[in-house]
C-alpha cells in the first residue's frame, strides 16, 4: 500500500492498553505466522484484522519518516534554568 493512501482520519482510536496489547501480539505474531492479523486482532480484543494491520501499516510509515529525518526532533530542556526554577519555586509557595 502507498504511504500517501493511508488516511489517519479513517483510523479508529486506540486506548494506550490497546497499543501495549498490539506491540505483545507484534512480538508474538511475527511476519511469517499464519492469520498473523487475526490472531494479533484476537490478542488486542476490539479490533478487526484490518483495523490491527491499518494500524501496523500507520506504525511502519511513521518509523520510516522518523529514520528518514522528515519528523525533527523536539527541543528538550535538558536542564531548566535559572529563571525557570524561580519560577517554580514561586509557584509553589502557598499564600
Amino acid at each position: 500500500m502507498a504511504s500517501g493512501s493511508l488516511s489517519r482520519s479513517s483510523v479508529s482510536s486506540w486506548t494506550p492498553k490497546q497499543n501495549k496489547l498490539f506491540e505483545r501480539a507484534l512480538a508474538v505474531y511475527d511476519k511469517d505466522t499464519p492469520d498473523r492479523w487475526h490472531n494479533v486482532a484476537r490478542a488486542v480484543g476490539g479490533k478487526s484484522a484490518e483495523e490491527v494491520k491499518r494500524h501496523y501499516e500507520l506504525l511502519v510509515e511513521d518509523l520510516k519518516n522518523i529514520e528518514s529525518g522528515q519528523v525533527p526532533f523536539p527541543n528538550y530542556n535538558i536542564r531548566p534554568s535559572a529563571s525557570d526554577e524561580e519560577q517554580r519555586l514561586r509557584n509553589l509557595k502557598l499564600n
